[in-house]
């Protein structure tokens, strides 16, 4: 399998071909509590990007890779910030896990998304990017993808929270904020790109799901932008 390559040695910040306006959660539905508010969330993102450059010694042969899709937005922000700490930009990929999980066949019609990796993994230390640790499930399957790509000499894994209930030996580098929950809870980090607002929410997993479906009612009537590759 090879890795997708644009022009240039970093991927841009802002890759996405289709930017959808933001759809935010109907008014009757709500979370249990909001555990980080947008300021809380900046700050642990500024704080994983110091403490990356403190484990790699600097930015010299780093690579930030976002897990899609929320992975994503989060791995341009800390490559954003890295950049502002060093004053030169960061390698910055995205990883689409869809056919490496374990889950694969048994999910209807799932959505796939390209996999940008637009430099050799071969020397660099790796930071893999997602949103919430949980069961450890999707980052297995991130690995399986990341080496299909090529041999890093280091990866590691940075989250902004961590929830609990592992299933497999699998734990996160850096951490924004260890959360307990319930199996019966959905810890949510909304993205104001995304969601029209940044927070990190706790949600009884039944009102999420009834959330997240009339959410996607909204959406559909939302106006979607075409833009060209990495405006």
């Amino acid at each position: 399998m090879q890795a997708h390559v644009e022009n240039g040695a970093q991927a841009s910040h802002a890759s996405r071909d289709i930017l959808v306006e933001p759809a935010s959660i109907p008014e009757e539905f709500s979370p249990k509590a909001t555990v980080m508010d947008a300021e809380a969330l900046s700050r642990a993102l500024t704080r994983i990007a110091h403490e990356i450059l403190e484990g790699n010694g600097g930015a010299d042969n780093l690579a930030i890779v976002g897990i899609v899709t929320r992975g994503q937005n989060l791995a341009e922000e800390l490559a954003m910030r890295i950049e502002q700490i060093e004053g030169k930009p960061v390698l910055l990929g995205t990883l689409d896990i869809s056919l490496y999980r374990d889950d694969f066949g048994t999910r209807i019609a799932p959505v796939l998304h390209a996999t940008r990796l637009p430099f050799a993994l071969e020397g660099k230390t790796v930071v893999l990017v997602d949103d919430v640790l949980y069961t450890g499930r999707t980052i297995r399957a991130a690995l399986d993808a990341l080496m299909d790509y090529g041999r890093p000499d280091i990866v590691r894994l940075a989250v902004i929270c961590d929830r609990g209930h592992r299933e497999l030996p699998i734990r996160a580098d850096y951490i924004g904020k260890n959360i307990p929950s319930a199996r019966n809870e959905t810890v949510h980090v909304a993205l104001k790109e995304l969601d029209g607002h940044s927070a990190v929410e706790i949600w009884d997993s039944k009102v999420w799901a009834a959330a997240k479906a009339a959410r996607a009612e909204v959406a559909k009537q939302r106006p979607v932008k075409l833009t060209p590759q990495g405006a």
